[in-house]
């Protein structure tokens, strides 16, 4: 098959490499189907792959088979996802309720709290999702529910999760302790974190909550949003998968600032859990990954 292109009368080859174009053209271009353009949530990135090669250039075959992609894992059975909370559970719950309708093709198998007692341990436990809790602690957790499960340490998790659960994908929603290494070396390019703000600003060691909004308007930045990264053993410093971006006004509260970000992180998570669920995911040569649509 071949992919009709803007550079002139040529057509390039399905494996063709695309420069960059603003969305506005690639929407226009003839005989280009939807399933091989780039999913963009930011406003600040509004660039599609499309073209000539560039220096950092992406490979459009993956692009081109994503649709084919996510046909095929939908046949097949739903990954399953351990979810990661410490607190309300917000995202959690916005992730379980795309599930639900059929958003996502995927399973949550296990909810893994640092807090167990916490809103999001309370909703797992209604909705009938096993819950563990991690990590392991010499002192007593205080709102430790009485029919909760012993504390996990590492090991027995990494164990409980790949030979147990079959957990294919960590999600981390809302939690707020330092991920071990040994964890994230075994979900490698398969665990997520959202974050509150605009990374690489505004992330780090401490740096949560209302935390990260104070110190965005603090900063006179006139833009802040979410972002959806994958995880590595340090604080926020992982690829950055998807972003959302909304206005800093010039009168906000963090609180106010917090509410318009959450909103963009209740869609923003369900659609990169979805791709990572249905692996339309490219990876550029630099190591930066990039989210295809399905249609």
């Amino acid at each position: 098959m071949i992919l009709s292109c803007t550079t002139g009368n040529a057509a390039v080859p399905r494996t063709a490499v695309m420069h960059t174009l603003p969305i506005t053209q690639v929407a226009s271009l003839p005989n280009l189907p939807r399933s091989h353009q780039l999913h963009v949530v930011s406003p600040v990135s509004k660039y599609c792959h499309c073209g000539r090669s560039s220096r950092r250039s992406l490979v459009c075959q993956a692009s081109l088979h994503a649709a084919a992609a996510s046909i095929s894992v939908r046949s097949q059975q739903p990954a399953k996802l351990a979810v990661f909370v410490s607190g309300g559970g917000s995202n959690f719950r916005a992730i379980h309720d795309a599930i639900l309708s059929g958003h996502i093709h995927a399973q949550i198998a296990v909810v893994v709290s640092d807090a167990p007692g916490c809103g999001a341990w309370a909703y797992a436990r209604q909705a009938g999702i096993p819950t563990i809790c991690h990590p392991h602690s010499t002192r007593p957790y205080l709102d430790m529910p009485a029919d909760a499960p012993p504390p996990l340490d590492t090991p027995s998790l990494i164990q409980m999760l790949k030979q147990q659960l079959g957990v294919k994908f960590v999600i981390l929603a809302g939690y707020l302790k330092l991920v071990p290494a040994a964890l994230v070396r075994e979900y490698k390019d398969a665990m997520l974190n959202i974050h509150p703000g605009l990374l690489p600003a505004f992330g780090g060691k401490g740096l949560y909550g209302l935390r990260v909004h104070k110190a965005v308007i603090a900063s006179g930045a006139r833009f802040s949003g979410a972002t959806v990264h994958f995880v590595d053993e340090e604080y926020d410093t992982g690829p950055i998968f998807a972003q959302a971006v909304v206005p800093v006004n010039p009168h906000d509260t963090p609180q106010m600032l917090a509410a318009r970000v959450l909103q963009q992180e209740h869609k923003l998570y369900p659609t990169a859990v979805a791709a990572l669920a249905e692996g339309r995911i490219t990876w550029r040569e630099d190591g930066i990954p990039i989210m295809w649509t399905p249609h």
